[in-house]
């Protein structure tokens, strides 16, 4: 079944997360048109290839067209056209936008649909969802609303002032010319009683006004104290969320219009303050307000000013590699890397020539042994974006690093921090001008981890997730001098995303519980045990000799590269001890399997499938683990169809017949076969087979679990059936 065949099944309240997912930017109508279309295509690299991402948009266009053409419902025929041409503007110059957007939502939309084979939403995940947050946005978008309101209704004021003003200031203007002997006569007396009364009025109105902006910078700085901040920090907490496999990151274009409506209120605020002081030029009196007031309150302004700039300049995408779209924040020296930073305040009067410059390890903390420079050009200017909303950002999209020599040649001690627990950050400057203000802006990414080799990525992205896992600060670069722990529960809930993210699928409870075991051992139902930072990555699993979170993530590479089919249909038990398997096979039909993977190898999947005796006895056999030297050569489905067991002489069957806990075995792997017809037509066709030899035994020593690698023909096995041994583990 489609992905989207699947969406459209979920229950109301999920169908409303999947609503959220689609707009202007990707619109559903496309979704629901071309949905077989887009699931077939990778855009996941496109996201970060120009010229794939090219011909994608080339294509998608082309699909749209040929649907469009197809329609008979003439206003669905419109409105596809509209859709039709909106792309072509939006994304024509830069579709790799277009291809993040379509990645995004597809891998949300799995997200989705792990999270409805869950029975209940992990804690991080639920924080991330509540209606607590839904009404305090709605709370957000009306006050910041009644400020706007306010702040126009104070334009409007000061116009009124400044023509009460001038009708005063030319009413005395016309007395003081008028003859010294013309100013003691009733009617002069009656102009002056008149102009005493204006001033009044005019002084009443100054500090009415100025009582009014009191009240509105107030309320806009307990606006951005209480709410605004919060919600920027929030929307950062989210983003090291979504960074390690958590919910798409959405918000970001609220929160610049937050930060845009605010920043016109405060900015109007200004140049009413300046408009009172050209006021004040023309007309003042003793005890005039204005210049008592206006100087304290042009530095309450400046503030807010200088405050809400600084804090609206954030990193919008974290620094990723190109190769590796869904484990940002690693960096291998000498791989193109992009990032991406936004201004969330879009004013007309924002200089747009404004430059950003990058630093790495602005800041380095004492002690840090490795250190590193930025090798390209690490300035660019930022510019408004034509295909968004017309905010103005700057991507970099070909930074690179390079280690830096030393010289005696050797780096000195090494630290006490692995190379993959090193945290490192990227920093952004640039100067604002605006309306006489000069600002200097700085943010920084989340901390990064620096690789030299790609064999130091699963260790890298460890130190990733427990990091974005466990704290909300943003650049804690010696974290791992003294890691916190994690509770099981924090855990399980990122691992399950891992899945999801790099999978399709997350895990069920079932999944959880048994690496729960896997890693905790008796303590695996409490979800609030404390899992250790060296338990979880550093230390080796008892009697292996390697780390828990390395066995996992060569589990999480074997299936994203060989198992996807087989993963997502749920056919996978995937972890469960050989006891466990034994208890659930024991009493199941002869020929009945389970598909889990190996725990003495390193991204291995094996089977173990039931047979009784005549005399009733049960007996498991389990073939050696099958890796991705096995399965690139043959899919792992076909090997399960072919597979081929010699006893004793007897002529090779299969003894695969039932996948647990009864489904046939063509019933459930039927449509994930591959045919392999000979492509060389004068020749006889043959087909891979894999094959074990099963050997009674004859010793007390327990025979290996071994089969054939790579898979081989029958006419191969038969010319190499002298010098190999292939036994299977029997019980």
């Amino acid at each position: 079944m489609s992905q989207w065949k699947q969406i459209q099944q979920l229950e109301i309240r999920l169908l409303e997360h999947v609503d959220y997912l689609y707009d202007d930017n990707f619109p559903m109508d496309i979704r629901q048109g071309l949905a077989s279309w887009i699931e077939s295509q990778d855009w996941d690299t496109a996201a970060n290839d120009d010229a794939m991402s090219a011909v994608l948009f080339t294509n998608l266009l082309s699909q749209l067209e040929r649907v469009r053409s197809r329609e008979l419902n003439f206003l669905q025929r419109h409105n596809m056209k509209i859709i039709q041409q909106q792309l072509q503007v939006k994304y024509t110059s830069n579709p790799t936008v277009m291809a993040r957007v379509i990645s995004s939502c597809l891998r949300e939309e799995r997200r989705i649909l792990s999270s409805a084979c869950m029975q209940e939403q992990g804690p991080l995940e639920k924080s991330l969802q509540n209606s607590v947050a839904f009404e305090r946005q709605k709370n957000m978008d009306s006050r910041v609303g009644i400020i706007r309101g306010s702040v126009q209704l104070m334009d409007q004021a000061v116009k009124y002032i400044e023509d009460m003003q001038d009708d005063f200031d030319f009413r005395y203007k016309t007395l003081q010319s008028r003859e010294s002997t013309d100013r003691n006569s009733e009617m002069m007396k009656q102009e002056v009683t008149r102009l005493q009364e204006m001033l009044n009025r005019l002084d009443f109105k100054r500090k009415e006004i100025l009582s009014k902006m009191d009240v509105v910078i107030k309320e806009i700085d307990d606006l951005m104290t209480s709410q605004l901040n919060p919600e920027l920090q929030d929307w950062k907490r989210r983003q090291q969320i979504a960074a390690i496999g958590g919910p798409l990151l959405t918000g970001l274009d609220q929160l610049q219009n937050w930060f845009t409506l605010t920043a016109q209120s405060v900015f109007q605020i200004k140049r009413q303050l300046d408009k009172l002081g050209e006021l004040v030029v023309k007309v003042t009196y003793e005890s005039d307000p204005i210049p008592l007031q206006k100087p304290q309150m042009e530095e309450r302004v400046k503030y807010l000013i200088y405050h809400l700039i600084k804090s609206s300049f954030v990193v919008e995408k974290q620094p990723c590699m190109p190769t590796h779209p869904q484990k940002p924040l690693i960096i291998k020296t000498g791989v193109q890397f992009t990032t991406k930073v936004r201004l969330l305040v879009k004013l007309p009067e924002v200089d747009y020539q404004l430059k950003v410059k990058t630093t790495f390890d602005k800041d380095l903390p004492p002690g840090r042994v490795r250190q590193f420079f930025i090798l390209t050009n690490n300035t660019k200017v930022m510019d408004i974006e034509d295909y968004s909303n017309g905010c103005l950002s700057v991507e970099f999209r070909h930074l690179q690093l390079k280690e830096k020599k030393y010289i005696n040649g050797t780096k000195g001690n090494e630290g006490l921090l692995s190379v993959t627990e090193e945290l490192h950050s990227l920093s952004f400057e640039a100067c604002f001008t605006v309306q006489g203000l000069t600002i200097d802006l700085e943010t920084c990414s989340l901390p990064l981890v620096v690789i030299s080799n790609v064999s130091q990525l699963p260790g890298g992205w460890a130190s990733i997730m427990w990091y974005n896992l466990l704290t909300d600060e943003p650049r804690n670069l010696v974290f791992f001098g003294n890691p916190p722990r994690a509770t099981w529960n924090q855990l399980s809930e990122v691992l399950s995303w891992q899945f999801s993210t790099f999978a399709g699928q997350g895990l069920n409870k079932e999944q959880l519980s048994m690496l729960g075991e896997k890693l905790l051992g008796q303590h695996a139902s409490c979800n609030d045990y404390q899992v250790s930072w060296s338990k979880f990555s550093k230390e080796n699993i008892p009697g292996k000799p390697f780390s828990f979170w390395m066995w996992l993530d060569s589990i999480l590479e074997l299936i994203k590269r060989h198992l996807l089919p087989v993963w997502n249909e749920n056919y996978i038990m995937g972890f469960v001890s050989k006891e466990m398997e034994r208890t659930l096979l024991k009493d199941r039909e002869p020929g009945t399997f389970l598909l889990r993977f190996s725990e003495s190898h390193l991204g291995g999947i094996t089977f173990t499938w039931v047979e009784h005796n005549d005399n009733g006895d049960v007996k498991f056999n389990s073939v050696e683990p099958y890796t991705k030297n096995r399965l690139t050569a043959l899919p792992f489905a076909d090997i399960i169809r072919d597979y081929k067991v010699i006893s004793d002489g007897v002529v090779p069957e299969n003894p695969l017949k039932f996948l647990y806990p009864d489904i046939p075995k063509d019933e459930a792997f039927g449509r994930l076969y591959n045919s392999q017809p000979s492509k060389v037509h004068p020749y006889i066709p043959s087909t891979l087979i894999p094959i074990s030899e099963l050997r009674s035994n004859a010793s007390s020593t327990p025979p290996s679990c071994q089969s054939p690698e790579p898979p081989m023909t029958p006419g191969e096995f038969d010319m190499l059936n002298e010098h190999l041994c292939f036994d299977i583990d029997t019980v």
